[in-house]
């Protein structure tokens, strides 16, 4: 599904797990091994697929229900310092990430449910941090994760823009769902094709179909 948003848009607002990075198996991975250790069986494809775009914490919630355990704060740090570990040896930008944005000529960002040490991670891993000139917000910035719009309407107005000059460029449901409720137009990153029946702006499965989308 393709349309043009050329005379609609002047900013850019990138969402970060399975958008700009390919992060989104080795979160899961991290997530399976530590499960692992304490004697839980979860598969990182499983998880992926159940717990795409949710925070952390939530995701932990609905973890400790299914196997009726309590994980404490250091199970969570001991998971984010596994996944720095296994950023460094294997993250990689999605494929044509860093071409499209070198082709972009609007302002752009970047809005995640991570923390923003997490995404600097990402991006300084990647070699895609400097393309955003420090222009990176996180949900823990404001206490508010998507579904929601609230990061996204943060985003914007941090860049100076209204919501219906800004597009969107997610992986997620609850992502597109939260870009949709900012009022937002939305383009789902798709290159799988898991998410065929989504409504949205437009649905790409290559970054750089965004040019076409967006200029």
């Amino acid at each position: 599904m393709m349309v043009c948003l050329s005379n609609m848009i002047r900013c850019v607002i990138f969402d970060c797990d399975g958008t700009l990075v390919d992060s989104e198996y080795l979160c899961n991975l991290g997530l399976e091994l530590k499960l692992k250790e304490i004697g839980i069986v979860e598969s990182a494809e499983d998880m992926m697929v159940r717990f795409q775009g949710w925070k952390l914490a939530t995701i932990l919630e609905s973890l400790e229900t299914k196997h009726n355990v309590k994980f404490d704060d250091s199970f969570s740090l001991s998971y984010r310092s596994l996944v720095d570990e296994l950023f460094e040896k294997e993250l990689k930008p999605c494929i044509g990430v860093e071409k499209a944005i070198q082709q972009l000529d609007f302002k752009k960002c970047v809005a995640s449910s991570g923390p923003i040490n997490k995404i600097e991670k990402a991006l300084s891993t990647t070699g895609l941090l400097n393309y955003f000139n420090g222009n990176l917000f996180s949900s823990y910035e404001i206490g508010s994760w998507k579904p929601d719009p609230d990061i996204f309407l943060y985003a914007a107005k941090m860049m100076g823009f209204k919501p219906d000059e800004c597009v969107v460029v997610e992986d997620s449901p609850v992502g597109i769902e939260a870009a949709k409720a900012a009022g937002m137009h939305a383009v789902l990153y798709d290159p799988n094709n898991k998410h065929m029946d989504l409504n949205c702006t437009a649905v790409i499965s290559d970054m750089m179909e965004l040019l076409d989308v967006i200029t």
